[in-house]
């Protein structure tokens, strides 16, 4: 992205203003200024909002700090623990926390030769506002949400827009946040999130820039900044939550396996993979009728079942219940120009609109050689796409739901949503192009709203593929459409941590690939149902078959033993998932997350924690080799128990594709339960049928549903039907206690 700077108005001058009831005010040459805080956290507000800010953010609790003039032009706010320093000519920004961030980020300092800063520390042009901070020789920045490269954004120049990526090998990406954070070598963290619908670029040590700033361009008619500071990344991903919301909690079963194919064309060929699915003894809770499955092509989508494949859906879906399954159906927000509803719905102003009143109807590229869809899946109808800013548009499409959980649909595919053109109007008055990014947020905000009242909280999630800020109070988000061959494997696990680092904690890939030349051939399969064990959610899905039991018998054998595991480490899992609800820490934690202190650590993009106490390398390669890095502690082998120094990295070489390269922390517990067919075959209130420990335990036990404890004697108190196996120390029951001795 070419920018001219020169055209840029830089702020220069800062005068105090009439303070408002919540923030200190200045006056500046791009306008206002108000600083409100809110403890450790710090929001800087350029400019008078006069457009929808959609609710993206909470701001209660923000308070006006103080502020003294400390010199001409330099003020400083808060008090002597957190801090807040602006400063004139130009005008430029540091703040710290004593104690957690002693080396404070501040504004950039990279002097052009000519005499002025290379980039404006603050101002306003052509293209929007911009931000400057000053980046350290090795600073690493991460986070801006789910992006396939590397982890650490330095160097990168990385734009926040939704897009459809069809794929996972470029820049562009299904779910963007503009928050980013980073790690100062002093020690602490640094944390800023812009709150903003509009498009922001972020030149993070971006050379054509300036490769010692971090540079960030807001599109919007305000610049509304959030500062935050903390001892660790953690922290600051925690404060970042309490602005954008806490995560909300899954369903226990959304994290089971959830069965899906690009698509089941019949109803014979759904019942057939559900009847299979049992027969071969595979565990499972969801399977999905996706997209072309339930709805006829030309017509959808007012969600409703095609006739002529599904005269009764009721009874197809009473079919898959008797065996367990919940069920999920795919939608999304465009109904065909074709349909017998379309004209009233246009009539009544629920669909986006030309800037002259007239309706916009969305056309589908189908030029040979350009279409999304190749030659693969069929040619969408020109449609008309839904406005969630109109209360009339949503609360007709949650209605319509109704008749979906009238059959037993339990929740619902939430797919695209990226098909608002910049130059349409939308009902509130706000552009295609302002509307964009935050649109996926209405949908999928809609549909988990519509959930949540016809099943309850606890059984509210939706399948969702688009994010922005916010995102993590509806799950759960899937990372689109991989291509099926190793780096998509590799891209789409990087895409997940790039996730969990932008502050969202639940996370899934299309296990298999979505799309290719070729199918996954066995040792790809096995190697990414591996890899998605150890996630937060789990699903099989891709164009062709992807279920395990239809690809030979010896892929059967290992991935049935694969998802036995997936369901053994339910308790522990959901243990991860309160976690994430309290702090917003993701499930797959990267390891710059994880050890933000261990230099070597931050390298090993690929690998990551699953939850507090095991670390996974996913094998990217054929062959069954992988680098790992174990930081500094003991660990045990999560398969054999043997202990293993860290602080180092290993070569493990030759692994069968029933293993994985996976360790445990040393004196970290693990808590197994019962070989089950599905959730609903959990009892939730003593679900622990083993416990692993790794070392003589130090640590309680990470378990959902807290029926696990760990006792000042370093005795587990809890699951007294629960048989226990021991590594590194000796292990006796006396009662429903384990007491571990050396």
């Amino acid at each position: 992205m070419q920018i001219d700077f020169t055209k840029f108005v830089r702020a220069q001058k800062l005068a105090r203003a009439a303070d408002a009831k919540a923030a200190v005010v200045f006056s500046t040459e791009i306008g206002s200024l108000a600083v409100s805080r809110r403890g450790g956290d710090w929001r800087l507000t350029f400019g008078t909002a006069t457009k929808p800010d959609y609710g993206l953010v909470e701001t209660g609790g923000f308070v006006r700090p103080a502020c003294r003039e400390t010199a001409p032009g330099i003020f400083r706010l808060g008090d002597d623990t957190e801090w807040l320093e602006l400063a004139s000519d130009p005008l430029r920004v540091r703040f710290g926390r004593k104690g957690w961030l002693d080396d404070p980020l501040g504004s950039l300092t990279d002097e052009h030769f000519r005499g002025w800063t290379r980039l404006p520390a603050f101002g306003r042009g052509p293209e929007g506002w911009i931000a400057s901070f000053a980046l350290d020789s090795g600073e690493p920045v991460y986070g801006l949400g789910e992006k396939f490269g590397a982890l650490d954004r330095r160097g990168q120049f990385v734009t926040n827009r939704i897009e459809d990526a069809l794929g996972v090998n470029t820049e562009l990406s299904y779910k963007s946040i503009p928050f980013a954070w980073g790690l100062k070598e002093a020690g602490g963290a640094w944390g800023v999130l812009v709150n903003t619908p509009a498009h922001v670029h972020h030149a993070v040590g971006y050379g054509q820039w300036s490769h010692r700033s971090y540079a960030i361009l807001c599109e919007d008619e305000t610049f509304d900044l959030f500062l935050f500071a903390g001892p660790d990344p953690a922290h600051v991903i925690a404060r970042c939550a309490e602005i954008t919301g806490k995560p909300a909690l899954p369903p226990f079963w959304s994290l089971g396996v959830w069965l899906s194919r690009a698509y089941y064309r019949t109803e014979d060929e759904i019942l057939d993979a559900a009847r299979e699915c049992r027969e071969a003894g595979f565990p499972a809770d969801v399977i999905t009728f996706d997209g072309r499955a339930w709805m006829e092509v030309r017509t959808r989508a007012t969600l409703d079942f095609d006739p002529s494949r599904y005269p009764d859906p009721k009874a197809t879906i009473d079919k898959l219940k008797a065996r367990d399954f919940r069920i999920c159906c795919w939608e999304y927000p465009l109904v065909s120009i074709h349909n017998a509803e379309y004209a009233e719905l246009e009539k009544r102003g629920l669909f986006l609109r030309e800037p002259d009143g007239s309706p916009h109807v969305f056309q589908w590229d189908t030029a040979p050689g350009t279409s999304p869809f190749g030659n693969v899946l069929t040619p969408l109808p020109p449609s008309g796409v839904l406005d969630f800013t109109n209360p009339e548009a949503v609360d007709w499409w949650k209605a319509r739901h109704d008749r979906l959980w009238n059959v037993g649909v339990d929740t619902m595919k939430t797919d695209f949503g990226e098909q608002v053109m910049d130059h349409v109007v939308a009902h509130n008055g706000d552009s295609g192009r302002r509307l964009h990014n935050v649109y996926p947020r209405l949908y999928n905000e809609a549909v988990y709203a519509a959930t949540a009242k016809a099943k309850g909280a606890e059984n509210a999630c939706v399948w969702g593929r688009d994010g922005w800020i916010g995102a993590q109070r509806f799950p759960v988000q899937w990372g689109g459409d991989p291509q099926t061959d190793w780096e998509g494997l590799a891209a789409s696990i990087r895409g997940g941590l790039s996730w969990g680092l932008s502050g969202v904690p639940y996370y899934s890939s299309d296990v298999g690939g979505f799309y290719g030349s070729r199918q996954p051939d066995p040792e790809l399969y096995l190697r990414w149902v591996a890899a998605g064990i150890f996630c937060s959610h789990f699903r099989f899905h891709g164009i062709g078959i992807r279920e395990p039991w239809s690809l030979g018998e010896d892929v059967a054998r290992h991935a049935r033993a694969w998802l036995a595991l997936r369901y053994r480490l339910l308790p522990y899992l959901w243990g991860c998932v309160e976690i994430a609800t309290r702090t917003g820490l993701p499930v797959m934690r990267a390891m710059a997350l994880a050890f933000p202190k261990d230099r070597a650590a931050r390298a090993f993009g690929d690998q990551y924690m699953f939850g507090p106490s095991i670390l996974v390398a996913p094998i990217l390669k054929p062959g069954g080799a992988v680098d790992v890095w174990l930081p500094d502690g003991d660990w045990h082998d999560f398969w054999t128990g043997e202990r293993v120094v860290g602080g180092r990295q290993l070569r493990v070489a030759n692994v069968p594709l029933d293993r994985l390269p996976v360790y445990v922390r040393a004196g970290h517990v693990i808590a197994l339960g019962r070989n089950v067919m599905h959730t609903g075959e959990i009892d939730r209130r003593n679900p622990v049928a083993e416990i692993v420990a790794y070392g003589l335990p130090a640590t309680a036990p990470v378990v959902g549903d807290g029926v696990l404890s760990l006792a000042k004697d370093g005795a587990l108190d809890g699951a007294p039907d629960a048989s226990v196996r021991a590594y590194g120390c000796t292990a006796a029951r006396q009662g429903a206690r384990i007491v571990f001795k050396r």
